[in-house]
């Protein structure tokens, strides 16, 4: 079986993969943050931005839900100026500060809040802490989806043959966070599974693989299933204490899901709007 390897690191090939050089092998990277990782570096790359708690779970539940598309604001008041010139019935202005919903926005940051009901149909304009940062720090990439544990294989499917992965997490407030690091983990895990290709991973991939595999054997010696496992487990992260201090239990399970939406949201360079 093939499978993938640190980059820096030398190792010998199979017999079968000997006409396979370093340069032509699929690379895949993790950073930990925006900042550790310049915008030049990502152009020409497909990023996978995670922000699992709860940017990137959110967009992905809104799309599920049926909305048109999501457009990511930097500034609340650039959201707030952008819904006053189109119709406000087709909006919905959807965000947090500190976690908590935006005075004069309909919805939060919490994915339960987008229904069918709420967003099927509508744009959302949408602006949080550290997703959408995340996103702009991207701006130069072949490409830019938002990955999360609810679309993971769906994601995973999406850049298997592609010849560069970058996994960029957004952190909270300037710091890495666990709960991003876990997700990411989970995307190398499930791309390195993969039989037709032998992925080069740098250290930051296989670090967060390795975090996310300490999981998995907790989660059977429990009798757990991963998604319930991984639950508990974000309870523990920065983001998952600040959702309980303010109340929403709730979301670290919904963002815990593995595999529950089939959707890979894509940014749209044309016009900035996230589709799927």
């Amino acid at each position: 079986m093939y499978h993938c390897f640190l980059s820096a690191a030398p190792r010998i090939l199979a017999p079968d993969s000997r006409l396979h050089s370093i340069m032509n092998q699929p690379l895949l990277r993790v950073h930990k943050l925006p900042q550790t990782v310049a915008e030049s570096v990502l152009a020409g790359s497909t990023v996978i931005v995670v922000d699992l708690l709860r940017a990137s779970t959110t967009i992905c539940q809104a799309l599920a839900s049926g909305a048109s598309e999501v457009v990511p604001f930097l500034e609340v008041a650039d959201a707030l100026a952008a819904a006053a010139k189109v119709d406000r019935s087709s909006v919905v202005l959807g965000g947090e500060r500190g976690g908590r919903i935006i005075d004069g926005f309909d919805l939060g940051n919490s994915p339960a809040e987008y229904t069918p009901g709420t967003v099927a149909g509508r744009s959302v304009f949408f602006t949080t802490t550290n997703g959408t940062r995340a996103l702009r720090h991207a701006q130069a990439a072949r490409r830019e989806l938002v990955g999360a544990i609810v679309n993971l294989s769906a994601v995973v499917a999406s850049v298997k043959d592609c010849p560069r992965v970058d996994i960029l997490c957004a952190g909270t407030g300037g710091r890495e966070t666990r709960e991003d690091i876990l997700a990411a983990g989970a995307m190398v895990h499930s791309l390195c599974q993969t039989e037709t290709k032998i992925w080069q991973i740098d250290e930051g991939a296989e670090y967060a693989k390795r975090e996310w595999q300490s999981l998995l054997p907790a989660a059977r010696a429990a009798g757990r299933r991963p998604s319930d496992e991984l639950a508990l487990e974000l309870r523990g992260t920065p983001g998952g204490r600040n959702l309980l201090a303010i109340g929403l239990d709730a979301d670290l399970v919904a963002c815990a899901q593995i595999d529950a939406l089939d959707v890979v949201p894509e940014l749209d360079r044309a016009n900035g709007c996230i589709h799927l």
